[in-house]
């Protein structure tokens, strides 16, 4: 949520990822079935962006919260039910990294992937809503496929940056 502007209208969107936030909080065992019930009636009926943050501020990570993936071979999936943190750090060789973000709980609208990847593949799986700027991207003997951004503002905008060699990154579509 923006703490630097607390007055400022929540959005659908906004009560949405709240509303995620607290479930993946309740799922986690940190809120209990009656807790979660009443704060996201509050999520529901909040107004500005202060209420929301103030619903989640004891659940959310800290701003220097990083997702570091470090590894050599193999592969690495973050799938499912889980909370997307500040930043992730992809630092691999020979490495497939899925990042799902399809069921995915989003507190912030940007997202940071510092990514320094040799021989491997990077798949981001959006969800609607979520856009991927591969713009930081130093690319050598690699190659980046990702859907074409949309129009508006995204729920949640991924900031890839960092270099590849003889690396991948593709955007896959969600499963049904």
């Amino acid at each position: 949520m923006a703490d630097d502007l607390p007055e400022l209208r929540a959005s659908h969107g906004d009560r949405d990822r709240a509303v995620d936030a607290l479930r993946v909080a309740a799922g986690d065992g940190r809120l209990d079935a009656g807790e979660l019930d009443e704060r996201v009636e509050r999520a529901l009926a909040a107004r500005t962006l202060g209420e929301l943050a103030a619903l989640t501020a004891d659940l959310a990570a800290p701003d220097g919260d990083v997702l570091v993936i470090e590894q050599v071979g193999g592969k690495y999936v973050k799938d499912g039910s889980w909370q997307v943190p500040a930043r992730i750090k992809v630092r691999t060789q020979m490495c497939r990294v899925t990042l799902d973000f399809t069921r995915a709980a989003v507190t912030s609208s940007l997202l940071r992937v510092d990514v320094e990847m040799a021989r491997g593949r990077l798949v981001v799986v959006g969800a609607p809503g979520v856009v991927f700027d591969a713009d930081g991207l130093n690319v050598t003997y690699s190659k980046v496929k990702l859907r074409p951004r949309g129009a508006g503002d995204p729920l949640l905008r991924v900031e890839l940056a960092g270099s590849l060699v003889h690396a991948k990154v593709v955007e896959r579509r969600p499963r049904r």
